[in-house]
């Protein structure tokens, strides 16, 4: 079973909770790791030359010790001030040829960098944009976006700076103990020491530091959800007077997140401790062997070198010992985020999947059952036709199973039983772009996209032209309005509307999808935020374009369904009644009850 299946089992209400903790395998996944290695393998260029420049950098500075024992034991005793001025000048050389080639050597790390951290948000925000409806309705929406944005900015050092971090002070080391064993094998030999006693302890560590972070993860996970849940229902918040009761809530998820963050700080400054504690010990033991126990007593340019480079070899640990910090709260990190990228694409296109051509219209639902949550169905054995140029309404009680046939139609589900076939083409076997790009589809959210009024209606037709924008718009009736804006079409509005009224949102997503001219149309509650007297208007365009095309509509409204060429009354998951407006009325059924309950309004 693959490692993302192993995750804990549970149900979308479970899952779709800012105080629910997601649920992550303790043990770092070799198929992460491989996935880490692949990023870094695009990087490769600017990574290999900024490895060479590291490297360059370290043997530069590392031959700066040399020249100082050579100062302090020849050139001083002896008096040699050619000797010694020399020394002075390869010394500042090395120094300044280590600081140029670390410099140039931070740029290509930040370039590659860069990449990386592009490549990754890339391959997230695509596969996000394959995943199902369902993958989204079973998740808070912020614990999405934290994966997108804050955990992939977090990664960014750790695979870039920190691998070629890890390379460099793992040569320096080896580097180091070169130049340590050829100014004194036995001083060489204390320093290096105390490095098992360390790796030992770091391996022991490992896996509570690991599980730390991951719940330090999981915490700012929960507080982001509840952050946004928070921002965009802000106006039910201050309606019923929950600013109080909210920020509790917001305390007890900082709190908690507060707490895990603590208790990994403290596991992960445990090693840099032990660390710190065992280089301290060791630079010790360098002095007093070198004074007490050599025989002859070491030279003081020969202690201060040994000194130095036992300083220098503890630091490459140490800092091994931050990388390995970090790496750990990034792994935390990036299994959430490849987790995303492994969710399965449940819709997608089928082996051998054909492109659509023109579509006629023709739609045929045959004996469909589907169910969201795998228990309770909301369509039971459905079946039904529409031809082109027929309005099919579809009426009901909430939860009766409207806006799931016509999800079904888009195939934002899959169909679990039955077929759907357009044009008696099966919608399962076509391609997803051929198939919804011939459908015109305005859903219930009346979403906006920050940018100008052009550009959201522009979002049904990329390449529409100004003048076909306004066509749409006056066909509609949001020509008006548009005008009165302060900048008209070019007047810039948010994901939320400011300044533009629910109606009027409508209307501008309306007016989205006649300009895309679609041979299905779709309308969810099209009409369901316009007031009666721009309704009017907007049923003018309607009829005009559900001319010659196969439209769904479903809506409360009688006004704007009772011309429909067929209504369909679905409850309990199926079709109870059908016929035109006037034949239901004659039946006096469930139809006949809904419409009488809304002329006694």
């Amino acid at each position: 079973m693959a490692w993302w299946k192993k995750r804990e089992q549970k149900t979308a209400k479970e899952r779709n909770r800012y105080d629910v903790d997601e649920y992550l395998d303790e043990k770092v996944s070799l198929f992460n790791i491989k996935r880490v290695l692949g990023y870094l393998i695009k990087a490769q260029g600017h990574l290999k030359i900024s490895l060479v420049f590291s490297i360059l950098s370290s043997l530069a500075s590392l031959a700066g010790p040399l020249f100082i024992k050579r100062a302090l034991d020849e050139a001083v005793p002896n008096k040699d001030i050619r000797l010694l001025i020399l020394m002075a000048v390869y010394l500042t050389t090395s120094i300044i040829v280590s600081i140029a080639l670390s410099a140039v050597r931070n740029i290509l790390v930040a370039r590659a960098g860069a990449a990386i951290i592009h490549d990754i948000r890339y391959d997230l925000i695509s596969h996000l944009q394959k995943l199902s409806f369902s993958f989204f309705d079973g998740r808070p929406h912020g614990k999405i976006f934290v994966r997108v944005v804050p955990y992939v900015n977090s990664v960014s050092d750790a695979l870039s700076n920190g691998i070629i971090n890890f390379v460099i002070e793992v040569l320096n080391i080896f580097f180091i103990i070169f130049f340590m064993y050829k100014v004194d094998p036995h001083l060489a030999s204390v320093t290096v020491l105390g490095l098992p006693l360390l790796a030992i302890f770091i391996w022991t560590i490992k896996p509570a530091q690991r599980r730390a972070w991951q719940s330090v993860s999981n915490k700012g996970s929960n507080l982001n959800a509840y952050v946004q849940e928070s921002i965009d229902g802000v106006r039910v918040t201050q309606a019923f007077d929950r600013q109080e009761k909210n920020l509790g809530v917001m305390n007890g998820l900082t709190d908690e997140r507060n707490r895990e963050w603590m208790k990994a700080i403290y596991i992960s400054n445990t090693v840099w401790f032990s660390t710190e504690t065992i280089s301290q010990l060791v630079f010790s033991f360098v002095y007093i062997m070198g004074v007490f126990w050599m025989n002859p007593m070491a030279s003081f340019g020969m202690l201060l070198v040994m000194g130095n480079y036992a300083w220098r070899f503890w630091q490459p640990i140490i800092n091994l010992a931050n990388i390995y910090n970090t790496f750990i709260t990034a792994m935390s990190y990036l299994d959430r985020i490849f987790d995303t990228i492994a969710e399965p694409v449940t819709i997608k296109d089928v082996p051998n999947a054909v492109a659509f051509p023109f579509v006629r219209g023709h739609v045929e639902f045959k004996n469909v059952s589907f169910s969201y949550d795998g228990v309770r169905r909301v369509l039971n054995n459905v079946s039904f036709d529409g031809h082109p140029g027929q309005s099919i309404a579809i009426v009901g009680p909430t939860g009766a199973g409207k806006t799931t046939i016509v999800n079904l139609l888009s195939r934002f589900y899959n169909i679990e039983e039955g077929q759907v076939l357009i044009d008696g083409q099966d919608i399962m076997k076509v391609t997803l772009s051929s198939l919804r790009g011939q459908m015109g589809i305005m859903l219930q959210d009346s979403f906006l996209f920050t940018g100008t009024i052009a550009d959201n209606i522009r979002y049904g037709k990329l390449d529409a032209t100004d003048e076909e924008i306004r066509a749409a718009a006056q066909l509609i009736g949001a020509h008006n309005f548009i005008e009165k804006l302060p900048h008209g079409y070019d007047t810039h509005v948010t994901e939320r509307g400011g300044g533009i009224s629910q109606g009027e949102r409508q209307l501008l997503a309306f007016t989205r999808t006649l300009i895309s001219n679609p041979r299905i149309l779709i309308l969810d509650e099209a009409t369901s935020s316009i007031d009666t007297g721009t309704e009017q208007l907007v049923q003018e365009g309607i009829q005009t374009l559900m001319k010659g095309r196969t439209s769904f509509i479903i809506a409360h409204r009688l006004s704007t369904i009772r011309n429909c060429t067929r209504i369909m009354f679905i409850a309990d998951g199926q079709i109870t009644e059908t016929g035109t407006h006037e034949e239901l009325m004659a039946m006096k059924g469930r139809y006949y009850e809904l419409c009488l309950a809304q002329y006694e309004q």
